[in-house]
């Protein structure tokens, strides 16, 4: 990984909070026989180059039925029951999940998920290490922090899926927020104490080097929020840019009067979500956590 989260003053090693597992792979001579299908498609005047590649796939989807057909038979086993939990409300972002299990890609692995919403990518992380849920949707500088903070409880992320995360100051241009950062000084903000981008603050003052004797924070409840902002009782919130941009537009706020200023557009280089794996579960059966990241994975790709 080329980046690493800011962990100025922490001891957590970065490369302590992943998991690895061995990569998942079809049986051999399934995996040759793909290969060489493929590999005869790349052949510009071969006969099963583009005209033909409906033979080559149906002979590849072929070999794979017949590496499952001839397989060792196994005995049919109860599902695994795994408990998930969204770092928040069912909102888009919840859609790889839901969809692999509306389609049933985890009954396809042998997983009876279930899926519960959440209150802040912050709050998933201590209920994945009291494993009062199995895996959970959470915020992986929580994460380092969580486990600088608890070195014995060893939870580990097991999937990244924000490379560049959404943590954002949202404003309005009628209340002089503008994509000038300094545009801050001297406003009032609604900040939510377990939010993960406001979480990221010290770090992005410090960077910008921002006058904040001046700045109101008050800390608001994440559904009144954005109510807030429309209302114009504070002038900038922090949140996540795709989720408050539409509760906004939505409130009734012209488009373009919103302001986003990304973090990262501003120097903040740091991941964001990941899937968190419990303790409990890491030990006892790692083989469910790799099922349901394969089955999270078809999700992700009819999504795309």
């Amino acid at each position: 990984m080329g980046r690493r989260p800011h962990s100025a003053g922490l001891t957590t090693n970065w490369r302590e909070l992943c998991f690895n597992f061995v990569t998942i792979e079809l049986p051999r001579e399934a995996a040759k026989t793909i290969a060489f299908f493929e590999s005869l498609c790349r052949q510009e005047n071969h006969p099963l180059s583009l005209p033909s590649r409906r033979f080559a796939l149906a002979a590849i989807a072929t070999a794979v039925l017949a590496s499952r057909a001839f397989a060792t038979p196994v005995r049919a086993q109860a599902p695994i029951k795994i408990r998930f939990t969204l770092d928040w409300r069912f909102e888009a972002p919840a859609a790889l999940f839901t969809l692999a299990l509306d389609r049933g890609y985890f009954a396809d692995e042998g997983l009876d998920v279930s899926i519960d919403p959440g209150n802040g990518a912050r709050d998933v992380i201590p209920k994945i290490a009291a494993n009062t849920y199995d895996l959970g949707l959470g915020d992986v500088n929580a994460l380092i922090r969580f486990r600088d903070d608890n070195p014995t409880l060893d939870v580990k992320a097991v999937m990244l899926l924000d490379d560049r995360p959404a943590f954002s100051i949202v404003g309005r241009k009628s209340r002089g927020i503008t994509r000038d950062i300094k545009s801050l000084e001297g406003k009032k903000f609604g900040a939510p104490a377990t939010d993960a981008a406001y979480a990221q603050w010290p770090i992005l003052k410090a960077m910008q080097r921002l006058d904040a004797s001046a700045m109101t924070f008050e800390n608001v409840g994440f559904p009144v929020r954005e109510p807030m902002l429309a209302s114009g009782e504070v002038d900038a919130v922090f949140g996540l840019a795709y989720s408050s941009f539409i509760t906004l537009k939505a409130r009734g706020v012209a488009v373009d009067d919103i302001t986003l200023l990304l973090m990262s557009d501003y120097g903040l280089d740091l991941y964001g979500n990941a899937v968190v794996a419990s303790p409990k579960l890491l030990a006892e059966n790692p083989g469910a956590v790799r099922k349901f990241l394969t089955a999270t994975l078809r999700g992700i790709k009819d999504v795309i």
